[in-house]
């Protein structure tokens, strides 16, 4: 519905670019899935009718990942946030794709852990 979808100009030029040299290139339609049910469910429809899929996190890529050179869907997956569990005895977390390193670094905040930037071997849900 509306709170999880846009097509306004701004909000399509916020997804369409991020922090390299590329020019702006905006999606058609920005959606903010919820679940990992909504996720497949967008996929399977976009692959249904050929229509690209550009996902969002936070925009701070230095590589135009973002920018939807064909148009499409933007997937910003913000609103997918949860840790969902944290061992600390092998020093693994999972967590969901819209979880932010600083949010992760909270939740460590007292555990002896914290999530540098460049960790390698990063696993979502």
């Amino acid at each position: 519905g509306a709170p999880n979808v846009s097509t306004a100009t701004a909000v399509r030029e916020q997804h369409g670019h991020d922090e390299s040299m590329h020019p702006c290139a905006p999606p058609d339609v920005v959606v903010w899935p919820q679940a990992v049910g909504q996720v497949q469910e967008l996929a399977a429809l976009c692959h249904r009718c050929r229509v690209p899929m550009v996902p969002f996190g936070t925009g701070t890529g230095l590589e135009g990942g973002v920018n939807a050179v064909q148009g499409g869907v933007c997937f910003d997956l913000s609103r997918m946030d949860t840790i969902a569990e944290l061992s600390l005895e092998d020093f693994s977390v999972t967590v969901e794709p819209g979880v932010t390193r600083k949010a992760l670094n909270k939740h460590l905040r007292g555990t002896g852990l914290w999530f540098p930037v460049g960790t390698v071997g990063v696993r979502g849900v």
